[in-house]
């Protein structure tokens, strides 16, 4: 039915939100500011520019910003220091990228995050090896809920949009995929997308594991491919 699968990343492949908005509540914290869980969601899937500008005001301005971000900086390293990893694999993510590669089914990533970040995080969490493309955020000149993310992502795995599903957790990548031409499975992770983008939805899952049975139906494996990587 399907020829690609375009994911996300942050929230969608890898369990990031919860770290990054621990670590911007302590550095609130610094600066005798209590940032409270509702008041962070309001940043997550916007562009890097919104966020700045929401969490300034909440923080109390440029320079306080300035700080806050410094420390999350320092917090927030791609390793713990015994080795594991700060922003692990989400439940089902790991199971349902190896069966997408047995089908031969092609997988690119279109995340915000820029190109090299993408390609480190999933390196380091052995993830990288899935995917025969990705389209950072520093690649385009618009971020989501623009559709160029979803467009170069499916331009570089050499699929018409039409063809593709994208995975997304966000109401902004949501938004970007389907302006793009993609059907969209919605994962959510610390904030559900409205009744607006879920009514549009392909499909909603709570996991991604629970994308697994749905696989015969939305990528059949083509004849004498079973079980190869794709090119």
């Amino acid at each position: 039915m399907f020829a690609a699968a375009i994911f996300d990343m942050d929230g969608l492949l890898i369990d990031s939100e919860r770290p990054i908005m621990a670590a911007w509540i302590e550095a609130a914290r610094t600066l005798d500011i209590e940032l409270s869980h509702s008041q962070y969601l309001q940043v997550v899937g916007l562009a890097m520019t919104e966020s700045q500008h929401i969490l300034a005001s909440l923080l109390g301005g440029p320079d306080a910003y300035d700080h806050a971000a410094a420390h999350v900086r320092r917090r927030l390293q791609l390793e713990r220091s015994d080795g594991t990893p700060l922003f692990p694999v989400k439940p089902g993510a790991a199971e349902f990228l190896a069966a997408l590669r047995e089908r031969g089914t092609r997988c690119a990533v279109a995340s915000s995050s820029t190109s090299g970040q993408i390609q480190a995080c999933l390196g380091s969490l052995g993830l990288l090896h899935h995917f025969s493309a990705f389209a950072g955020g520093d690649e385009v000149a618009h971020a989501k809920p623009d559709p160029a993310l979803y467009l170069l992502a499916a331009e570089r795995l050499g699929v018409d949009p039409a063809e593709c599903i994208a995975f997304e957790d966000s109401e902004n990548g949501a938004k970007a995929a389907l302006a793009a031409g993609l059907r969209v499975v919605v994962v959510p992770d610390l904030k559900h997308p409205p009744e607006a983008i879920t009514g549009r939805a392909f499909h909603v899952l709570e996991s991604l594991h629970d994308a697994v049975p749905h696989l015969p139906r939305w990528f059949p494996s083509p004849a004498g491919t079973q079980g190869k990587q794709p090119a």
